[in-house]
């Protein structure tokens, strides 16, 4: 058993004109360690395309996450898929990259770009097997995992971007390949990674792609702990508990909430410093607690960081507004989304009366509402979280 884990996140941009994306990216976890991802482009685009690829993508990390071997997952989509009358083809073409136990990882490649590797910020080659399943040449590689190891996977539109206007012959692999490797040492998420790329392609195709693009990274990295408070106890006698446990806990602590962060710092017998820096409008300023790493408003301050954490798993359109801004809402969005690999939440159930206005659209709900929310974006980015209530 190794700290590292995998850090995995994608996007794609649709055909000009066209309402679905013709790619898909599905990823399935095995258990704790281990997961399955795929993506899939189906033939042509649109309707059919999206058909083809969301079936090809569930179809294989389905079978592959319970233990199927290649050769029946492959079989099963040509028996599943329908045959393009035009083309004469089944289905469409599909990466894997199978992670077990984020100690090795497993590449099967067929007829898309071939995923780009980089280690120790360099381009690396890799072995590739050549394997003929059902008449397809697919090519198997295994990786033995390291920290900072990153796997680019791609569709065809991605290195397709660009012909007849930005170049010739489109953005050839290994321009892609050096322009990630340039990225590669500012520690960018694989979001943020797969972002960029897919708007570089998006710009190269004077913003009509020809094609669907889709780029899917897969950055490993070490586990990092983080800890957020949200709320008082119910209890009042539970205060000094729940801040013991806090407290004692591994890896950066934030406060969020008023009340919470003056029961902290009686707690710590530490003063707690007010600041009077509005960042933005929106969003209250933070404070400063000796021996805490970051101490926000509350429920206000959360519900921007809720909204940008479902941006951030769909267009990640506002990364630009919290990479960058020392409000509250931004510095959580940095230690949770691009730090943070474990969470943990303990989260206080006392009913604040200042919440109970009836001219505030603030109420206990809501407060919980956030912590559900955000605790289930912050697990399809494939943080580990824990919920403790109080």
């Amino acid at each position: 058993m190794n700290d590292l884990c995998a850090d995995i996140g994608y996007k794609s941009i649709n055909h000009y004109g066209e309402q679905l994306c013709g790619d898909h990216v599905d990823v399935v976890e095995q258990g704790e360690n281990s997961s399955v991802i795929v993506l899939a482009d189906g033939l042509g685009s649109g309707v059919k395309a999206s058909i083809l690829s969301t079936l090809t993508a569930k179809i294989i990390s389905t079978m592959m996450a319970q233990g199927l071997k290649l050769e029946e997952c492959v079989d099963t989509i040509a028996a599943t898929l329908p045959v393009c009358s035009v083309r004469g083809a089944a289905y469409s073409t599909f990466t894997i990259i199978h992670l077990q136990q984020n100690q090795y990882a497993e590449l099967i490649q067929y007829d898309n770009p071939h995923i780009i590797f980089l280690r120790n910020e360099e381009i690396c080659d890799y072995p590739k097997t050549e394997v003929h399943i059902g008449g397809k040449k697919i090519f198997k590689s295994v990786i033995k995992l390291q920290e900072n190891d990153i796997f680019i996977a791609m569709s065809d539109g991605c290195p397709h971007a660009g012909i007849g206007i930005s170049y010739n012959f489109g953005w050839k692999r290994e321009e892609i390949a050096e322009f990630m490797q340039s990225l590669a040492p500012v520690g960018y998420t694989a979001k943020t990674l797969s972002t960029i790329l897919v708007d570089e392609c998006n710009r190269l195709y004077g913003g009509q792609p020809g094609d669907d693009a889709t780029a899917c990274v897969v950055r490993i990295r070490k586990r990092e702990p983080m800890n957020m408070l949200f709320g008082p106890p119910s209890n009042r006698d539970d205060a000094e508990r729940m801040m013991s446990l806090f407290f004692s806990k591994e890896g950066k602590h934030i406060i969020c909430g008023g009340t919470t962060s003056s029961i902290a710092a009686k707690y710590l017998g530490k003063p707690l410093r007010a600041t009077l820096n509005f960042e933005r409008s929106d969003v209250p300023p933070i404070a400063e607690i000796e021996g805490v790493d970051l101490v926000t408003e509350g429920v206000i301050t959360v519900n921007k960081v809720v909204e940008y954490a479902k941006d951030y798993l769909g267009a990640n359109e506002q990364y630009e507004h919290w990479s960058l801004k020392r409000d509250g809402a931004s510095q959580i969005c940095r230690l949770l989304f691009e730090e943070a690999t474990d969470i943990n939440f303990f989260v206080g159930r006392a009913v604040n009366p200042a919440h109970q206005n009836p001219d505030l659209p603030i109420n206990f709900n809501i407060k919980m509402n956030l912590v559900e929310e955000l605790s289930k974006c912050l697990r399809q980015m494939g943080k580990r979280i824990k919920v403790s209530y109080f």
